[in-house]
């Protein structure tokens, strides 16, 4: 079986170029061609050796992952679905903007967290995906759009991973794509521009800040411990002083100087004036450490599984200023690609359902104050 090279970090192709006989220098050339090039022709690398195209072509291959469609948002918003193999299909979205281009990479097939308000969740859970396949979104988003701007210079500033799955639940595989999107030889994003967005695997969150420190964006929804163990279910296992004690801890190696919380807006579930004051006291306690952070104030998508409301944008607003009037750095995301299920909490791909989803569409979400 031949060997996926999209499959390595630089050090990962390093040493199986050293398996091949081949020197150092050789892996940088071929990274390079593979992720700074997008070149999947070996015949095409032209400075590498004719005997290690010949025996590239034996042994190894640049696999992308089979397009089963692609949606134009009227907004320019695209997003791809994947297939990744035993009726499984991931998606993974571009959003376009006058002063970046944003990638939304997917982790896994489906997701284990489970949180009511999140397509994805509802679709129950089937595997990990390989670095392989985390990367080659990537891969061939870049590839793609290039190609279709007739342009050399890079299309995608940014990468997100807010697609679907929990990232930090497949730590093994998301390193070395991380480290291959940061890598100059790779795709040379700054770790300012890659983010990794978690429901709060507090372990995970320790490892990533020794290992890749980037971007962290933490999924927090609720602010107590009471609700958010109804909206995001692995709250029971890391409750909310565990999580933020975690999040200033990674502040030391982290790329930014602040924690960014999403906050997805539930019509009577989380978006009370009480709230609010809330997560004030969560962020900024009275007689404690404050959490440096900012806030992303998420309208929700409605699916139909959820049995949920988007709160209204008179709400929204409103919440937004009381976090503002506070002195916390508060924002309201822009709804992007919502006419082709692009939008946050809307990938739900073609996944083999795992969870009995009647049961969890009766389950009823128990409002605390």
């Amino acid at each position: 079986m031949k060997t996926n090279l999209l499959d390595f970090d630089l050090d990962g192709l390093v040493a199986w170029c050293l398996t091949q006989g081949e020197k150092k220098f050789r892996a940088v050339q071929l990274f390079r061609w593979i992720h700074h090039k997008g070149v999947e022709d070996f015949a095409q690398m032209t400075d590498l050796a004719q005997s290690l195209r010949s025996k590239l072509q034996d042994h190894a291959d640049i696999l992308a992952l089979p397009v089963i469609s692609r949606h134009d948002s009227a907004d320019g918003t695209i997003k791809w679905m994947f297939d990744v193999g035993q009726g499984n299909a991931i998606e993974t979205v571009f959003i376009p903007e006058t002063d970046r281009g944003t990638l939304c990479v997917s982790s896994q097939a489906g997701c284990a967290v489970g949180c009511p308000f999140c397509s994805t969740g509802a679709q129950g859970f089937s595997r990990n995906l390989s670095t392989a396949e985390i990367i080659a979104q990537l891969w061939y988003a870049e590839r793609t759009l290039r190609q279709e701007r007739g342009v050399d210079e890079r299309v995608i500033s940014n990468v997100v991973m807010m697609g679907m799955g929990e990232p930090l639940q497949n730590y093994s595989a998301l390193v070395p794509a991380l480290k291959t999107m940061l890598d100059d030889h790779g795709y040379g994003l700054s770790r300012r521009r890659v983010t990794v967005s978690t429901s709060g695997v507090v372990p995970m969150i320790e490892r990533l800040g020794q290992d890749c420190p980037v971007a962290l964006a933490v999924s927090l929804h609720a602010p107590n411990d009471a609700l958010r163990d109804e909206l995001v279910p692995l709250n029971r296992k890391y409750p909310l002083d565990e999580l933020l004690q975690t999040c200033r801890d990674y502040l030391a190696h982290a790329p930014r100087d602040f924690i960014t919380f999403e906050y997805c807006m539930l019509d009577g579930v989380n978006d009370s004036d009480e709230h609010a004051e809330q997560l004030i006291r969560l962020v900024r306690p009275p007689h404690g450490e404050p959490t440096p952070c900012k806030f992303n104030l998420i309208p929700f998508n409605p699916f139909p599984a959820s049995g949920l409301l988007r709160s209204p944008p008179e709400r929204v607003k409103a919440f937004a200023a009381l976090l503002s009037e506070a002195g916390i750095v508060t924002t309201i995301r822009k709804t992007r690609g919502d006419d082709i299920a692009a939008a946050c909490g809307q990938l739900a791909g073609d996944i083999q359902d795992r969870t009995d989803v009647s049961g969890r569409r009766a389950k009823t979400i128990r409002i605390h104050a």
